[in-house]
C-alpha cells in the first residue's frame, strides 16, 4: 500500500507552521459575535500579552488549494479575549460572507483548529499617565483583554462604536467607557467614533492611545489626537484591522 502523503509529509509540515487546538466550547456572546474556546496540548503555556491576536487557518489545510493562496484566502486574524495557560478564547465577529464567516458558522465542539502563536504590537504601554481606547466592534475583543490587564486604579478612558445596543460586548471596567451607536451606517462610513473621542474630557497632558478597527477611521482618530489635542504621534498606537474592499490589513 502506498504511504499516506498527508501523514508522512503534510502533517509534519503543518506542525512546523501551526499550533493545533480543539474546540471545547462555543458561546454566542452577542447576536454577531461568537466565543470560541480552544484547548489541547499544543496550546499550553504559550507566551501572550493582552491585546495580541492569532492567525487561524479557516479552510482545510490539507487541501492542495490551501497552499496556492495561503495568505490571501485561508488565514484570518482574530484577537484573543483570554488565555489561562491551557484554554485560549477567541471572540469572533461574523462580518457576513467570506471564508472566516463560513468557518465560524460551521464550527462544532470537537473540531480541530490550526492557528499561529500569539503576536502583535497592540499591547499595553508599560508606563502611561492614563490609557485611551478607541475602536469599533473589531477592536472590542482586544480592548477587553487589555482593560482586564490594567492594574487597579489605573486611569482609563475610551469609546467603542457599535451598530446598536445588542452589539455591546460585556467588557471589564465597562462603566469607564463610552458606547456610541452608528445605527445602519457601516463603520467605514461613520464619523461617530471620531466625534465621540473629540467629546471625551481627557486630561490636559497626553496619555497613550490604542486606536483599532477600520483603517480610515483609525487615521481620523489619530489625526484628531495629534492635530487637535497636540499628542505626540508616538503616543498613539494604531492597529487597522480592516478596510472596505481589503481582505486584511496584516
Amino acid at each position: 500500500m502506498a504511504p499516506d502523503i498527508t501523514a508522512t509529509v503534510l502533517d509534519p509540515l503543518l506542525d512546523l507552521l501551526f499550533l493545533r487546538g480543539q474546540v471545547v466550547e462555543l458561546e454566542q456572546v452577542t447576536p454577531r459575535m461568537r466565543a470560541v474556546r480552544l484547548s489541547g496540548p499544543g496550546l499550553r503555556e504559550l507566551s501572550w500579552l493582552p491585546g495580541q491576536h492569532v492567525r487561524v487557518h479557516v479552510t482545510d489545510a490539507r487541501h492542495p488549494r490551501a497552499w496556492v493562496s495561503l495568505m490571501r484566502d485561508v488565514l484570518r486574524t482574530y484577537s484573543i479575549w483570554s488565555y489561562d495557560g491551557r484554554t485560549l478564547e477567541l471572540r469572533i465577529l461574523d462580518h457576513g460572507d467570506g471564508p472566516g464567516a463560513r468557518w465560524l458558522r460551521g464550527l462544532a465542539v470537537g473540531d480541530e483548529v490550526m492557528l499561529g502563536k500569539p503576536e502583535g504590537r497592540l499591547v499595553l504601554a508599560e508606563a502611561a499617565p492614563y490609557h485611551l481606547f478607541a475602536g469599533e466592534e473589531t477592536a472590542a475583543v482586544a480592548f477587553g483583554a487589555m482593560l482586564r490587564a490594567l492594574p487597579a486604579g489605573t486611569p482609563a478612558y475610551g469609546v467603542i462604536e457599535v451598530a446598536g445596543e445588542p452589539d455591546r460586548l460585556a467588557l471589564p471596567r465597562g462603566t469607564d467607557l463610552t458606547w456610541s451607536y452608528r445605527g445602519g451606517r457601516t463603520a467605514a462610513d461613520s464619523a461617530t467614533l471620531v466625534a465621540a473621542v473629540r467629546e471625551l474630557p481627557l486630561p490636559a497632558e497626553p496619555g497613550v492611545a490604542y486606536v483599532a478597527g477600520e483603517a480610515r477611521t483609525c487615521q481620523a482618530v489619530r489625526a484628531h489626537l495629534v492635530r487637535e489635542r497636540g499628542w505626540p504621534r508616538r503616543s498613539v498606537v494604531v492597529k487597522p484591522f480592516w478596510a472596505p474592499g481589503r481582505r486584511g490589513m496584516d
